[in-house]
């Protein structure tokens, strides 16, 4: 089952998607929750409720998929955890050593964007860097789990393009300044649930485009710390709850290991794609001073 929230004319809603078409929940239920993460606080069997509703909904309750204004899969998730060095190639082409243990940080709602809304590529620099990943989102409450447990408590998947401002980002030897710049991370636009996919989203294609040129392109497979292991040890000390989103990691590929670094710019078009999860494309655009003047066309930072 896929899962959007989308814009509409009182607020946001969350529809099904069927065909070419999305069943409108609020529709079939005027009470329905319209943010991903308080649909699955309504317990574990929520799922497979709406699966069952949606299959039942008659075309008033549709709207066309087209005409979907794509919002975040929820405003405010409650954790927003990522991976660093999560494929090997991308650990020997950032010249890191393997690690040992997952490489976590944590990303801020206001750095998110949804599916077709513009990346920002900021003022303060030039060195704005794409990177594709599977972002899992939780469905019930785990803590201290073995990572076969921790599976279970899965929800389902999502795209994401975890955008880093590469200049921020190697200013400290912690990365949260490099890893939140407003509007750098493009998430949704589908949910996906994880009964759509093999246990713990393995063996998936992944790849990021720009302007259609392949950029990345390898497979969940290949992961350093799999899904369960990864929830696993997270939930040794963080309880994690419906609707916290974990991202993991990305492949080589991206744009500083290029030489000359291929950092993003005003005009790209930039889409990561996950097999049997779907496309996330976004534009990128310069950040606006509050004069109304974009960025000066001679603007350069060290490479």
């Amino acid at each position: 089952m896929k899962i959007m929230r989308f814009h509409s004319a009182d607020g946001f809603r969350l529809g099904v998607q069927t065909g070419d078409a999305l069943v409108d929940l609020s529709e079939i239920r005027s009470d329905a929750p319209r943010d991903l993460a308080d649909l699955l606080k309504m317990g574990p069997d929520i799922l497979a409720e709406v699966k069952v509703a949606a299959r039942a909904a008659g075309w008033v309750q549709m709207k066309p998929l087209e005409q979907a204004r794509v919002a975040l899969p929820m405003a405010n998730p409650s954790k927003f955890i990522c991976l660093g060095l999560n494929y090997q190639d991308h650990v020997a082409e950032s010249k890191n050593a393997r690690p040992q243990y997952p490489t976590l940080f944590l990303r801020v709602p206001t750095s998110l964007v949804a599916h077709g809304d513009p990346i920002e590529r900021p003022q303060a620099s030039i060195q704005l860097d794409y990177e594709a990943e599977l972002a899992v989102v939780i469905g019930r409450s785990l803590r201290n789990a073995r990572a076969e447990e921790a599976l279970s408590a899965v929800a389902g998947f999502a795209c994401f393009n975890d955008g880093s401002v590469r200049e921020f980002q190697r200013h400290t030897i912690q990365w949260t300044m490099g890893k939140n710049f407003d509007r750098t991370g493009g998430f949704g636009p589908f949910f996906v649930s994880a009964d759509e996919l093999p246990a713990g989203a393995a063996g998936l294609k992944i790849s990021t485009r720009v302007n259609g040129e392949t950029r990345q392109s390898d497979n969940t497979a290949n992961m350093i710390f799999n899904v369960g292991e990864t929830l696993s040890y997270i939930s040794r000390g963080i309880t994690l709850g419906p609707g916290d989103v974990i991202a993991m990691g990305t492949p080589a590929g991206v744009a500083h290991a290029h030489t000359p670094p291929k950092w993003l710019c005003d005009g790209d078009i930039v889409e990561v794609e996950i097999e049997g999860i779907g496309t996330l494309r976004n534009p990128v655009v310069d950040e606006v001073r509050p004069s109304g003047q974009k960025r000066a066309p001679d603007t350069k930072v060290p490479a």
